[in-house]
């Protein structure tokens, strides 16, 4: 089957034995043949023998264990990690929690639903500007919000 390459690491799929496929709940399968060609990895799934079954699994999501994640340095964060946290400005206005991370190239955005309908979304582009720290532990995003970013 072949595969879209989501990682910085793409090489990664030659030493993996195992992935999991799905996102709510995750099948494990073990990894028997990986080639790249032309930006995609091909890979041959235990118990995938077919092109009936390889098409069963499109548009699914290929994961590995969280302790075969290739280590972050100081200060990164794998994107479900920012997933509900809480984002509030410098001045202490709590405006919602992260619900979406949008992946544009330039830089991710995070998408953060507020308390209430009427709050509604807001995209928050993460740059150094609006996004001065993320807390995993404690729960919360802190940002300075520039200008245009939100309606008032």
């Amino acid at each position: 089957m072949r595969a879209q390459i989501h990682t910085d690491q793409p090489e990664r799929f030659t030493w993996l034995e195992q992935l999991f496929v799905g996102e709510d709940d995750p099948t494990p399968l073990t990894v028997e043949k990986v080639r790249f060609h032309h930006g995609i990895v091909i890979l041959k799934l235990g118990g995938v023998n077919s092109r009936n079954q390889a098409e069963t699994l499109r548009g699914q999501w290929l994961q590995v264990p969280i302790e075969e994640a290739i280590p972050l340095e100081i200060g990164e964060f794998f994107l479900y990690q920012l997933l509900g946290l809480e984002v509030q400005t410098v001045g202490g206005e709590k405006l919602g929690k992260v619900v979406d991370i949008l992946q544009t190239g330039a830089n991710d955005v995070f998408v953060v639903r507020g308390y209430n309908d009427a709050a509604g979304e807001l995209l928050l582009p993460d740059i150094p500007e609006v996004v001065l720290e993320i807390d995993p532990a404690a729960g919360r995003i802190l940002v300075q919000l520039l200008p245009g970013l939100r309606d008032k």
